[in-house]
């Protein structure tokens, strides 16, 4: 899941999904699909989808089918990847999202016992997700307000890790915490399918 920065009205869910076919042409998107399909995890081309949100959240990665919680929306089938319109405005926002995203999938594909209610398992994903979509870039913080210099990106991830676990009703504060900080060397310095973080 990612938090939503947006403060204006977002797109419509036609707008959103014109922005998500133009996300999907982008090299990096079009990488972590690409490696997604060599892990054996075929994406359909209902993958990723734009909706309305009831909650105030960008997106959001559903295993499976059914009613994702964090984002208060039946989610259709065979839809796992979801983008929140009504949080949208720009191309760039849409981007983020998908690869953020596309990230959770991954990670869920490559892994044979990801159990998202584990707090260190879903810790690990937030994580990886945070540090290699671009979620942290120096310009991304400025604009959202956070303006300290040195180490903004690793204080930044932690900061979202924090953010896109309090929606996990298996882990508590204290313990998303604790599993962060447990699995923090590991899975920040996992870049997979990266050679390096981008």
């Amino acid at each position: 899941m990612v938090e939503s920065s947006t403060v204006n009205g977002g797109s419509t869910v036609q707008e959103c999904q014109d922005m998500i076919r133009r996300s999907l042409r982008t090299p990096i998107v079009k990488f972590l699909k690409e490696h997604l399909e060599k892990s054996g995890c075929r994406i359909g081309d209902n993958f990723i989808k734009a909706i309305h949100c009831d909650k105030k959240v960008s997106g959001g990665y559903v295993r499976g089918h059914g009613t994702c919680r964090t984002i208060k929306a039946r989610i259709p089938r065979n839809l796992q990847i979801i983008v929140c319109s009504n949080y949208m405005n720009i191309q760039d926002e849409v981007n983020q999202v998908v690869i953020h995203e596309l990230i959770h999938a991954y990670d869920d594909c490559r892994a044979a016992n990801l159990d998202w209610a584990n707090c260190a398992h879903h810790a690990c994903s937030e994580i990886r997700a945070g540090h290699l979509s671009g979620d942290c870039h120096y310009k991304r913080e400025l604009l959202r307000g956070y303006l300290k210099i040195r180490g903004h990106e690793q204080e930044c991830v932690r900061r979202r890790v924090m953010k896109s676990m309090a929606g996990n009703p298996y882990c508590s504060e204290s313990a998303s915490k604790d599993a962060m900080e447990a699995v923090w060397d590991v899975c920040y310095n996992d870049t997979k399918p990266f050679d390096r973080a981008p």
